[in-house]
């Protein structure tokens, strides 16, 4: 039986989920929106909203644990300088997973969008 056994594996060792996942919220920090397929979007979902709400904490400690989930300076940067100051109003809820209606040509799997709820738009979006 499988209490008490949350997330998904997503076909890969515990290494290359973690490295998944790592990867997937360093695009979306950066980027603020990312296509995705369904499962992954729901766990990168999960693991940003805490690094979120950790960075919003302010504290040199939340900052360097920021740091070491993501393994990158300058999105941890903006992670704890940007994003965190952007929610800080917010209790929760910091992404959305939007199903989009095409579908990947490789093997027709559903893709999916999350963003950050406050996504701010760049000037090549507008393009």
């Amino acid at each position: 039986m499988r209490h008490l056994k949350h997330g998904r594996k997503l076909g890969r060792t515990s290494s290359h989920r973690a490295a998944t996942l790592r990867h997937l919220a360093c695009a979306l920090i950066e980027h603020e929106a990312i296509t995705t397929t369904i499962p992954k979007a729901k766990e990168a979902r999960r693991f940003v909203e805490r690094l979120i709400t950790t960075a919003r904490k302010g504290t040199l400690d939340a900052r360097r644990r920021a740091a070491s989930r993501l393994q990158d300076e300058e999105v941890a940067k903006k992670l704890c300088d940007d994003l965190a100051k952007r929610f800080a109003d917010r209790p929760g809820g910091y992404t959305r997973v939007v199903k989009l209606a095409k579908r990947r040509v490789g093997d027709s799997t559903q893709l999916c969008r999350l963003e950050l709820v406050d996504k701010r738009e760049t000037k090549e979006a507008e393009k």
